[in-house]
């Protein structure tokens, strides 16, 4: 543009003044220069990032101007933001509080400079600011209520010095501005007689002393209860907001990996994945939440991807009384997401005030992937082991066997590929010692690129205990150690429960049962097992009774048991009821198939149940893998040559479940010498168990 020359065009224009400078300048004014020259470094290097551009600065003021509303309104977030955490840790005096004000409207460029209405009024809001805060007109507001995830709340009625029409303004809440107390008026400043001054003072003592022992008997209270009853939270799935099942990933991923992170802090319980990803797409109730997983606390957040950006904004509440206890918006690029989980995951154990160990601040830092394709195909992974089915399990071990082949070095990605594989030898998909082999392989690479990976050692610990030859010294070890690691793995409790009732320890089972229901109470798969060592126990009208409470949680016939249940009960036409309905979605899932032919053989259909034993053998093919499920079948008509001779090709095949030796289901066998036989051969002997 030429000097001289003139230019019109409809402009964000940005104003913004450092609040206290010229008083401090009057104090001390190396201090307030020094203050000044660093105000301007990091406000020109965000700037930067936003695509502003610096028209000038007015003393300690800029004036900056952006190509649209959004990106003035990002810029000024993150520049507030940025002050906000630097002035944390640092004495009064050098603080560094900034107030912005923002217009939309017309302006000019002439000779280097910017006129017009968009200045003036972008300069006349800013002073309505609160120290730390936004200011904005009614033309940005109109542009940005719908992008940003903060709250807007319109101000009351302001005149604007020189500006003649009337204009709404809003101030956006960012929860780290000081606002200002109001004064009392000079009129209202009366002073009393001092009669009356004497008996207010007397009246004002009597109330702060009540007041006094008030919030001293609340605090005792508050010291009491927090000694006992230890911090919690639980972290939602993410809002989508593009509505764009390609960021699926992201929005289910940041939290999990956030979760994961929380996992670790053995001072904070961390509800489980598959309990909160039960709140998916559903409105946030959070008093409704909070009580139905029983936590203090709850984080959610917003996603929204534009090309190679990704804005995130995130709130941490009180799920007793929906307060905000904080909140914050990231604007990055796509490629730094993993630098913003880490972000949140330190924000917020240092809202929850948890005083951390080196160790664990280094936990905290720690990133699984760089990958972000290897991150959507782990995250794919995760997606389809939660729906449980055979075909879902190989799936998953597609999924992670890619974002292992996009990033080698991915142990998180090999601890899944582990899990997948030892489902797949309980569903049936591989055979059950081909499944044991390839678990115990994955995880042990885990292990090797992370040692201290709480996931892997579970998966370790069962491969050790959920095949046949159990070795239960060796799979608990690492069980344990897995919850070492990471106190709140519900899946680690849950398979160490696992363990001990194959064991017959079954009121230890209870215990790590029933911790794993704390951590994952909506998780159908562990509520079920709640209620293993109480029908193991013949208890069958409490085991039916928590049986029922699981299916709520999910779909019933999930688990060999459950129809050995049913039938221990007595409750063979709910049984049938279940299954009729359950036919269309799983005629092909082995455990359907299974369930069916027991019920068969209980109501004594005997042609019936011989067709579902062969849907069974062709299902397995030549792996076997469904042999002990038909030595059920056999037992249950009471045909104990059949049963054994199923229970012995079930132990050649390694297949899981087969030692559950005190499940109710083998009692026509159980007298048999043979019986006891196989169930010793089950076990790698004592002796050969530590390794």
């Amino acid at each position: 543009m030429n000097a001289g020359s003139e230019q019109r065009q409809l402009a964000a224009i940005v104003f913004t003044d450092m609040v206290g400078y010229s008083a401090l300048a009057q104090r001390d004014e190396a201090l307030a220069l020094e203050l000044l020259e660093e105000h301007r470094r990091v406000l020109r290097e965000i700037l930067a990032r936003f695509h502003g551009t610096e028209i000038k600065t007015i003393g300690d003021a800029f004036l900056l101007q952006f190509r649209s509303a959004l990106e003035a309104v990002q810029c000024a977030m993150e520049i507030q933001r940025t002050f906000a955490k630097r002035n944390h840790d640092v004495p009064s005096e050098r603080r560094i509080e900034l107030r912005i004000g923002i217009h939309l409207g017309d302006v000019v460029h002439r000779d280097g400079d910017v006129y017009g209405d968009g200045v003036n009024i972008a300069s006349r809001i800013e002073p309505l600011a609160d120290p730390g805060g936004i200011c904005i007109s009614e033309d940005v507001e109109r542009q940005i209520r719908s992008a940003v995830d903060v709250r807007v709340e319109k101000l009351a009625p302001a005149e604007l010095k020189n500006i003649q029409l009337p204009m709404a303004l809003f101030r956006l809440v960012l929860g780290w501005e000081r606002r200002p107390v109001a004064a009392a008026s000079p009129s209202s400043r009366k002073r009393p007689p001092i009669t009356k001054l004497v008996i207010a003072a007397l009246i004002l003592f009597a109330l702060l002393a009540a007041a006094s022992i008030w919030l001293f008997q609340r605090t005792q209270a508050k010291l009491s209860a927090g000694a006992t009853a230890p911090k919690s939270i639980a972290v939602l799935p993410f809002e989508n907001q593009n509505r764009d099942p390609d960021i699926d990933y992201l929005c289910d991923g940041i939290p999990e990996s956030i979760i994961n992170s929380l996992s670790e802090l053995p001072k904070l319980k961390v509800m489980s994945r598959n309990s909160v990803f039960h709140y998916k797409g559903k409105a946030t109730d959070v008093p409704t939440i909070g009580k139905e997983l029983k936590v203090q606390t709850l984080l959610t957040g917003r996603v929204r991807q534009r090309g190679d950006g990704l804005t995130i904004g995130v709130e941490l509440i009180n799920a007793q009384d929906n307060s905000q206890l904080w909140g914050q918006q990231y604007s990055r690029k796509l490629a730094d997401v993993f630098a913003v989980q880490e972000e949140i995951a330190q924000e917020v154990s240092a809202k929850l005030r948890l005083k951390l160990t080196g160790t664990e601040k280094e936990q905290l830092a720690k990133r699984p992937t760089e990958n972000l394709k290897a991150f959507q195909y782990y995250m794919q992974g995760r997606t389809a082991m939660q729906r449980r089915t055979s075909a879902d399990m190989l799936t998953a071990v597609r999924h992670y066997e890619k974002a292992l082949e996009e990033d080698p070095n991915y142990a998180l990605a090999y601890a899944g590929l582990a899990d997948a594989y030892a489902n797949s030898g309980y569903y049936g998909s591989v055979a059950p010692v081909e499944g044991r082999r390839k678990a115990e392989e994955a995880a042990r690479k885990a292990l090797a690129l992370d040692p201290n990976l709480a996931e892997a050692h579970a998966g370790l610990g069962l491969a050790y205990i959920g095949f046949a030859p159990s070795n239960f010294s060796v799979g608990d070890k690492e069980l344990r150690h897995a919850i070492e690691l990471s106190p709140n793995l519900a899946v680690a409790h849950y398979s160490l429960g696992l363990s001990f009732i194959r064991q017959r320890r079954l009121d230890e089972a209870t215990v790590e049962l029933r911790k794993a229901r704390e951590l994952d109470p909506l998780s159908s798969v562990i509520a079920r097992a709640v209620a293993i060592p109480v029908y193991f126990k013949r208890d069958y009208a409490r085991a039916f009774e928590l049986l029922r409470q699981a299916n709520e949680l999910g779909p019933p016939l999930s688990a060999t048991w459950e129809i050995g249940l049913y039938i221990k009960n007595g409750s063979l036409n709910e049984a049938f009821a279940e299954i009729e309905k359950a036919k269309a979605a799983r005629k092909d899932d082995p455990l359907f198939v299974y369930s069916t032919g027991m019920a068969y053989a209980a109501s004594g259909k005997k042609p019936e149940e011989i067709q579902k034993i062969k849907e069974l053998e062709a299902i397995a093919g030549g792996t076997l893998s469904t042999a002990h499920w038909i030595a059920k079948i056999d037992a249950t008509l009471n045909d104990k040559e059949m049963a054994f001779s199923w229970l012995e090709r079930a132990l050649a095949t390694g297949a899981i479940g087969v030692f559950y030796n005190d499940e109710p289901v083998w009692d026509p066998i159980r007298d048999d010498p043979r019986f006891s036989a196989l169930v010793a051969k089950m076990v790698v002997p004592e002796t050969a168990q530590k390794q």
